[in-house]
């Protein structure tokens, strides 16, 4: 597989991983699975769900730099990664909490976002 490729599926299910690692407790707690666990099990619980995160998070890293070979600068992989977080996270919110809602102001924030990412990509050595 494609080295680009392979670094963004990486990115993305490492993601999901983080995303559920980070808010996934809250949405155990509201159903009333977790609700009563004390916080150092739920801490404990979110970095099991973390180390999967890091399973992928580090490779596509690894993968994707150009140090390495791979096609991505540092800068692009941190903005890139960025807008993958925001993307899953959306996602992961809109589907699991279901009184959360997008407002415009979200919206403009994920704009910006790929604007950033459109721009860490710009290739300026031409100018």
């Amino acid at each position: 597989m494609n080295a680009s490729i392979l670094t963004i599926v990486m990115l993305v299910i490492s993601n999901v991983f983080m995303t559920l690692a980070w808010y996934g407790h809250l949405r155990l707690a509201e159903m009333g699975v977790s609700k009563n666990w004390p916080l150092y099990v739920v801490i404990l619980f979110s970095w099991g769900i973390a180390l999967a995160e890091y399973a992928f998070q580090v490779p596509a890293n690894r993968i994707g730099y150009v140090g390495n070979g791979g096609p991505f600068t540092l800068v692009q992989l941190k903005v890139m990664q960025e807008a993958i977080t925001l993307i899953v996270f959306t996602l992961v919110a809109t589907f699991m909490f279901q009184g959360q809602a997008l407002r415009w102001n979200h919206l403009v924030a994920f704009l910006l976002l790929v604007g950033a990412v459109y721009f860490s990509f710009l290739d300026t050595s031409k100018s």
